[in-house]
């Protein structure tokens, strides 16, 4: 047990009022702000996916193209990253939450004044900046005020009113497109952003490192490289935008400033991305292992969008009323995730249930225009549900055998992780579409060209398999709280 896990334990004894009202907020008011917090992203994530064919109408430039709003921001999500858990450390948690949320409301609203695919790509750029420090740093406050035992509680809560984005998202996404204007995504995130800083001010405890290592800023610039360099490789991948030699050296050079990087890492005692994690068993296997699940999750709005607008002519309206359902789903089993793991533990669910997220996505395959609606609903919120499951299942396994000196730079890089497997997700979606557009002899994006990459993708997240089956059968079972067996 760690020091800050003693703090936190409840001693055997009558509970008084004050030791319930901190349980309390410990377990329920601060993931929830945190969470809030984490809306204005989901929020605008999901609806500019379901917004981006009228975006590009409005911009004069090919659906397609605006993948690079998406994976911009990506890309400077992870590359901004590694410097976030450092400023917690150095300036205090709460602080560096408060200025993430105020940037983030600038950038969005930054976003919705862009005349232009440069203007909206550069604002986008920013946006992601503030992101990068938002979610680290307020998963970092849970990390540090939580006892292991009570965290996948807590991680469940936060992501609660971080799942209405995606409920809310593509209804009200596609209600302002149709209705008013797409620019009113971003000019959505203000006044959430408004009512955060206030909750978080009262709330939130500033909590920081006593003593802070420098900065390694050769590290953050080797890994920017690297990950902007695999990144830009995956979204210009058989584009005929560049010639090939030219995407050749993108990931040439990305997978050569990484390699620099691992080299720099060994002999570097504070690192920006510690290595010596991954010989963790479960944080490799909930990242490394994991990276291959999040390919649907982070695809999945985009191909939908595709599918539904681009390839069935509906309305980003109707588009919405229809995938909101998927994240009904996600939010329904928020509710029953932890009783779950402690039920079958973590290594079976995430085998069982990796199964089970690879062949509902699948599934979407086999949506053709005249599928009756009542039928992609349910395959919708099924396949939300389980992916729900396997998100909790990672994003609490992560951090179940970490020590508390460990939790700033085991948050970075397992955030950094996840925003780059986004990131890569877009690319290789929008890559696919372009390949099966060419095998299809098609010259615009239709039905056809759209259903198969749903299968492929699928396909691909059973790889995670491998590291989940390596698991012992009472990996994480601290912070599970499930009983030996």
């Amino acid at each position: 047990m760690s020091p800050s896990d003693e703090t936190l334990e409840v001693v055997p004894q009558p509970e008084t009022a004050p030791v319930d009202a901190a349980r309390f907020t410990r377990g329920w008011v601060v993931p929830a702000i945190i969470g809030s917090a984490l809306l204005m992203q989901t929020l605008n994530a999901t609806s500019i996916n379901n917004a981006l064919p009228a975006m590009a109408r409005a911009l004069h430039v090919e659906p397609l193209r605006l993948n690079l709003a998406i994976t911009m921001y990506l890309l400077a999500s992870a590359v901004f990253l590694p410097i976030s858990g450092w400023m917690a450390d150095r300036f205090g948690a709460r602080r560096i939450f408060m200025l993430a949320m105020v940037m983030y409301a600038l950038s969005s609203a930054l976003c919705g004044f862009a005349g232009s695919l440069p203007q909206l790509i550069a604002a986008r750029l920013f946006q992601g900046m503030a992101g990068a420090m938002m979610g680290p740093v307020g998963r970092l406050v849970l990390l540090r005020t939580t006892p292991k035992s009570e965290l996948v509680g807590a991680m469940s809560v936060v992501t609660m009113p971080a799942l209405l984005g995606p409920v809310v998202g593509p209804v009200l996404g596609g209600a302002i497109v149709t209705f008013v204007s797409w620019r009113w995504i971003f000019f959505l995130n203000l006044p959430i952003a408004i009512v955060g800083l206030f909750l978080v001010r009262a709330f939130v405890p500033n909590v920081r490192e006593q003593e802070v290592q420098p900065i390694d800023w050769l590290g953050m610039a080797l890994t920017g490289l690297g990950l902007a360099g695999l990144i830009f490789g995956f979204e210009n991948l058989g584009r005929d935008v560049l010639p090939p030699l030219a995407v050749a050296g993108l990931f040439a050079g990305g997978l050569a400033f990484l390699g620099l990087y691992g080299a720099h890492a060994r002999i570097t005692p504070n690192a920006v991305v510690d290595l010596s994690i991954f010989r963790i068993p479960t944080f490799q296997a909930s990242v490394l292992g994991g990276s291959f699940f999040r390919l649907v999750p982070g695809a999945t709005p985009f191909l939908l969008a595709m599918l539904l607008q681009v390839g069935f002519g509906m309305t980003a309206f109707a588009a919405g009323m229809m995938t909101f359902i998927s994240a009904v789903g996600a939010l329904v089993m928020k509710t029953t995730a932890p009783p779950i793991l402690r039920r079958f533990g973590f290594r079976q669910v995430l085998l069982v249930n990796g199964v089970i997220c690879a062949a509902t996505f699948m599934v979407y395959s086999l949506f053709k225009p005249e599928t009756p609606h009542w039928l992609i609903m349910v395959a919708l919120a099924v396949g939300g549900f389980f992916r729900s499951l396997q998100f909790t299942s990672l994003n609490g396994m992560a951090y179940a055998d970490i020590e508390q000196s460990q939790m700033s730079r085991g948050t970075t890089t397992a955030a950094m992780a996840q925003q780059f497997i986004q990131s890569v997700s877009i690319g290789l979606a929008a890559t696919l579409l372009h390949f099966l557009m060419r095998w299809r002899g098609e010259t615009h994006l239709t039905a056809g060209s759209v259903a198969p990459a749903f299968a492929v993708i699928g396909g691909l997240t059973l790889v995670s398999l491998f590291w989940f089956a390596r698991l012992p059968k009472d990996a994480g079972d601290e912070m599970n709280g499930r009983l030996p067996v």
